[in-house]
Formats: C-alpha cells, sequence, structure tokens
C-alpha cells in the first residue's frame, strides 16, 4: 500500500493527532453527509446531531479537546483552516446550541448536550470510537455513522475496518514504479534499481503530484515545522488544563545560548523537541509527524542537522521523503495510534523515521538506513501510552526530547557499522505490533494506568 508524504505529515493543530484532529476530520465529513442528505431527502422536524464517544475517545477526550475538535469539524472546520486562528476564542463563541443551518434546515447542536462521553467497554473494531447520528426531536435517527480515528490524523470508516486488519488511508501501490510494502522489499527495490530510499519514495509521489506541487509540499512542511519550533522556544507561560505545568523549552533554550561551547547535543535535541510539543499542548499549529503525541521528534532532529549541520533545503526534502518511506511501513505493517499500540507507536515510530531520516542526509546506504530506523524502535519497544490527566504534557513533552535523542544516536551508530545486522525492521515492526496487542488497555492512551494514576494528590 502507498502513503503520500502529505498525508503521513500533514498541518494541523494540537493536542492530540488521534484524540483532536482525528475526530475533527470525522465531525467535518459527517457534517457533509449531513448537507447532502437533507438537501435530498424530506424529512418532517427539526433535528439535531449526536456524537458519541466510545474507548479511549471517551476515557481521555477532555484532557485531548475531543470535544473541541468535533464541535469544531461539525461547524465546517477543517485542521488546516485553523493553523494561523485563535482557536480558543473560536471555541468560545462556538461552546453553546448552534442551529447549524440558520436559512435552510431547523438543524441544531450543542456541544455540551450532544457529545455523549462512554465509558463502556470500547467497540470492538478500534478503541477510538465516534458514533454520529441525525435525529429528528420526536426521537427518529434518521441518519447515523460510526467512524474511527486510528491515528496520525486518519480515519476509517466500520466498512474499512471490515475490509482489512489495519485501515489506512492509503492507495493501491500497483500504480507506484516501486511498490515496496516491507523494508526487505525496499532494500531489495533498491539494491537492484541503484537508487535510494528517497529516490523510490519520490518516484512513488510522482505518480500523483508534480516535481513542483511534491516540492512546494514539502517545503511547506518543513516551513510549518520550523515556525512551530521558533515560536516554542520564545513562548513562556503556564500550559492549559488542571495540571499547571509550566513552559520549560524557552528558558532551556536561553541558557544554550548563552554556554554554547559547552552544551552537548542531547540538550539542543531536548530545548527543540520540547518547544514543538508544548506548542501542541497549548493546542497551536503543529505538523503530525506521524502523531501530535510524537510531533517534536522529527522536527528536533531535521532542525538540529540544519541548524547545527548546515543542511540545505534538497537535503530537507531527503529527510523528510525517507522518513516518509519508514513511517509508512510502521502504519502499514503495525500501527502509529498510542490508543492502539501504547506510545512505541508513536514517540517510537517517529525515532525510527528521525534516525532513518537523519542517517540519509549524512550519506548512509539503505542498508544503514534500515539499520538505523530498526535501532530507534528498537528500543522504544513496550513504551506505554500514559498521560497524566488525559492530557498530553506529562510524559509527553519530556519523552519527545529522549526519542529525538535516541533517533540521533541510532543514526550514528547505523552510520559506524555496514549496515548488516541481526535484527530486521520488518521484524522489529511486527514485534511492536504484537506488543501492541498484548499491551493491557490501562497503558494505551486510557490514563488508567503508570504515570496517569501514580501522582499523589496532596
Amino acid at each position: 500500500m502507498f502513503i503520500s508524504v502529505l498525508d503521513l505529515f500533514k498541518i494541523g493543530i494540537g493536542p492530540s493527532s488521534s484524540h483532536t484532529v482525528g475526530p475533527m476530520v470525522a465531525a467535518y465529513a459527517f457534517r457533509k453527509k449531513v448537507d447532502a442528505f437533507l438537501c435530498e431527502n424530506e424529512t418532517p422536524g427539526q433535528h439535531y446531531i449526536r456524537c458519541t464517544l466510545r474507548g479511549s475517545l471517551a476515557a481521555t477526550g477532555k484532557g485531548h479537546a475531543t470535544d473541541h475538535g468535533i464541535t469544531l469539524g461539525l461547524h465546517g472546520y477543517h485542521p488546516e483552516q485553523l493553523t494561523t486562528m485563535d482557536v480558543s476564542s473560536l471555541i468560545e463563541s462556538l461552546w453553546r446550541p448552534h442551529t447549524l443551518f440558520p436559512d435552510q434546515h431547523a438543524l441544531t447542536f450543542s456541544p455540551e448536550e450532544d457529545i455523549v462521553f462512554n465509558y463502556g467497554r470500547p467497540l470492538k473494531a478500534h478503541p477510538n470510537g465516534l458514533i454520529f447520528a441525525l435525529n429528528q426531536f420526536s426521537g427518529k435517527t434518521v441518519l447515523s455513522e460510526t467512524i474511527f480515528s486510528i491515528g496520525g490524523g486518519f480515519i476509517a470508516t466500520e466498512a474499512d475496518i471490515k475490509q482489512t486488519v489495519a485501515p489506512l488511508a492509503m492507495s493501491e501501490l500497483a500504480a507506484c514504479p516501486f511498490p515496496f510494502s516491507s523494508a526487505k522489499q525496499m532494500l531489495k527495490m533498491a539494491k537492484q534499481n541503484g537508487l535510494s530510499i528517497a529516490q523510490m519514495k519520490r518516484n512513488n509521489e510522482l505518480v500523483q503530484l508534480s516535481d513542483e506541487q511534491l516540492a512546494h509540499g514539502l517545503d511547506t512542511v518543513w516551513a510549518a515545522m520550523e515556525s512551530c519550533m521558533v515560536k516554542g522556544l520564545h513562548t513562556h507561560g503556564v500550559l492549559p488544563g488542571k495540571l499547571n505545568i509550566e513552559r520549560r523549552a524557552s528558558s532551556l533554550f536561553k541558557q544554550l545560548m548563552e554556554h554554547k561551547g559547552t552544551v552537548d547535543v542531547s540538550e539542543w535535541l531536548c530545548a527543540y523537541a520540547m518547544a514543538v510539543n508544548e506548542e501542541n499542548a497549548a493546542g497551536h499549529a503543529v505538523v503530525t509527524a506521524p502523531t501530535n503525541g510524537a510531533a517534536g521528534v522529527i522536527p528536533a532532529v531535521l532542525y538540529y542537522f540544519v541548524k547545527h549541520e548546515h543542511g540545505n533545503i534538497e537535503q530537507v526534502r531527503t529527510f523528510l521523503l525517507t522518513a516518509a518511506a519508514i513511517g509508512g511501513l510502521i502504519k502499514h505493517r503495525s500501527s502509529i495510534s498510542g490508543a492502539e499500540v501504547g506510545c512505541q507507536g508513536e514517540v517510537g515510530s517517529a525515532a525510527s523515521m528521525a534516525a532513518a531520516g537523519l542517517c540519509a542526509v549524512r550519506g548512509g546506504s539503505p542498508e544503514q538506513i534500515e539499520n538505523a530506523a530498526e535501532i530507534a524502535l528498537e528500543h522504544h519497544l513496550g513504551l506505554t501510552c500514559d498521560p497524566v490527566g488525559g492530557l498530553v504534557q506529562v510524559p509527553c513533552i519530556e519523552r519527545n526530547g529522549f526519542g529525538a535523542i535516541k533517533a540521533y544516536t541510532a543514526a550514528s551508530l547505523a552510520l559506524r557499522g555496514s549496515g548488516s545486522h541481526f535484527m530486521p525492521l520488518d521484524s522489529c515492526i511486527s514485534a511492536m505490533k504484537k506488543t501492541g496487542e498484548e499491551m493491557s488497555h490501562k497503558y494505551k492512551e486510557t490514563a488508567l494506568g503508570g504515570l496517569a494514576v501514580s501522582i499523589t494528590e496532596c
């Protein structure tokens, strides 16, 4: 299966790709269906939309602003539209009963009444379930749909879920010149054709995009990453939510700038990654890379390479294409959803992608790149998703810093070797999937285990 680099790296808002962005996209899609239904059908009386959250979306939806995402989506907003808007003010204006079609249909929606948090057992198909219903005030449901937020801002319907084990927003590989669906195939094709992973990924992208469109898309993604980081490095204050977490990236960055000569690479990476994830926690514009919870890892490693190792724009594009090739494999063969496999699927995947990208721009062979990706992922296996208070803050913000450090170390280690190694990336991805399947639901973005329940109230 093929997933575009521009789908894997999406510009949106925080704090969560699966709990904020995905539900917003789902609500936006259902609103479009309602539009069409009401225009095509004569249905008497007034109507209202209700959304029931199941599983992880219910458990941590308040902390992840799931209800905000749904409200925005039902009012016709899409994530990319909000990157330059004051989302807090917009939510405040929408957080009351509204008539969604004031001129055409008597269709109402009230966030407080019509978003239902069902804390019972999750739906069988996926832990992130949303059940949308268009109801008449008489009580009759005239249109309904179940949608799943499957990680990284991607959504899937019940039909999608039934068709395949891991529903993905992907295209068939048949039309691609290099249709690899495993790391083993990827390495074989690279060797047979004398091409890098980035070159093969680029050629696959050009089936659907022009050179100019691809370059513009990649440059836009990088500009958004850089803008988010710079904002985070220069913003002070307390993050929203009941934890009252103080932003630290700006003060850390200031200290590093004052003592450049003695600063270690790990300190730079932590400052950069934390800056992004503090912006994400604040609900500001970020790039899903491949999720919001792990949005700081790839930008941190890439920013360090550009600023400290003098990388150029062509290398930035190579980095992103290589990272996307690895991310696509992980998403296809396992998951990038914390609610499905824990944080190994979020920060672990991001670290694997970042390690591959860094190894590529430093001149690594396809074999070394695959090795770098495997090393980074291997040392995140079993990582739980246990956000305190259901907020993407503790341990998420620091965890991105450590993910970036592991990615940098993995790339450096792989470049010191020949590319030959014991554990294949495909096997590591399989291990992550199996580990996620066997992991207790308490440790998969439900805030029911781990650090989330280890805080003593004083």
